[in-house]
């Protein structure tokens, strides 16, 4: 067993080794931080932490969309379909805003930065959603009107911290969140588009009845080689809009959205 000097040691080398590219290193919600899935470090220590977003192999991208990597950047080998499920989750109410911190976002790798739900029908701490199409966006940032990106512009200015709200009529249960960045500096063909997923386990409280009845799509499956976006020339389309992939965001309006 490595000590804890030694897990962070190796924290430290991998670090500096990888700066590139990054993940969500920190979660708030109310007064309360959940510290995130940390790869460099959190697989040596006996017993690992327990957190309350799936584990990931380190902090580099997914790029073969047909993958069932997309969905929360687990393995797709050694029998683990995704990603294993977290041990623990945390509660926030309906209408609440959560930020996530990411590690420090490298400038080069602009694009959208786009969040997702999806609702556990049994204990989620067990829950792996598969190929099904149980996720449905609730927030998305892309490029602005004047040029400026969710990543790395408007995350940057932010402090490295992004925050989305829970939409205030959604009825209460257990959810993962699949929050993502979807860096663009290499999109220019397929695969070139990096996708950085993470997936945070929350229970929903509240009275709301809004769950949608549209909308709904899978990973793999959303987002194809022909979905707008996916293939996007950051360079030469410097000053052309930017198509944000996925479905329509869901508001939670009422409860036959």
């Amino acid at each position: 067993m490595f000590g804890i000097i030694s897990a962070f040691v190796l924290a430290a080398l991998a670090a500096t080794s990888v700066e590139a590219h990054g993940y969500v290193q920190d979660v708030v919600i109310g007064s309360t931080h959940y510290t995130g899935y940390l790869p460099f470090s959190d697989p040596y220590y006996n017993p690992p932490p327990e957190r309350i977003i799936r584990a990931i192999p380190g902090n580099g991208p997914v790029t073969d969309l047909s993958l069932i990597d997309v969905q929360c950047n687990g393995y797709s080998d050694g029998g683990v379909v995704g990603t294993q499920p977290a041990p623990i989750y945390a509660t926030v109410a309906a209408g609440s805003q959560v930020a996530l911190n990411w590690t420090t976002w490298p400038a080069s790798h602009v694009g959208p930065m786009i969040t997702y739900l999806a609702e556990a029908p049994s204990d989620i701490t067990k829950w792996l959603p598969g190929t099904d199409a149980v996720w449905f966006k609730i927030a998305e940032a892309g490029k602005t009107s004047d040029g400026k990106w969710a990543a790395t512009d408007l995350l940057t200015a932010s402090d490295s911290i992004y925050t989305f709200t829970i939409p205030s009529k959604l009825k209460a249960g257990q959810y993962i969140v699949r929050h993502e960045i979807i860096a663009l500096h290499a999109a220019s063909v397929y695969p070139g588009a990096q996708v950085y997923p993470s997936c945070i386990q929350i229970e929903v409280t509240g009275s709301g009845a809004a769950f949608p009845t549209s909308g709904l799509v899978s990973f793999p499956g959303a987002y194809t080689a022909d979905t707008p976006g996916i293939v996007f020339d950051v360079y030469n389309n410097a000053s052309a809009p930017y198509p944000i992939p996925g479905p329509a965001v869901w508001t939670g309006g009422n409860s036959r959205d």
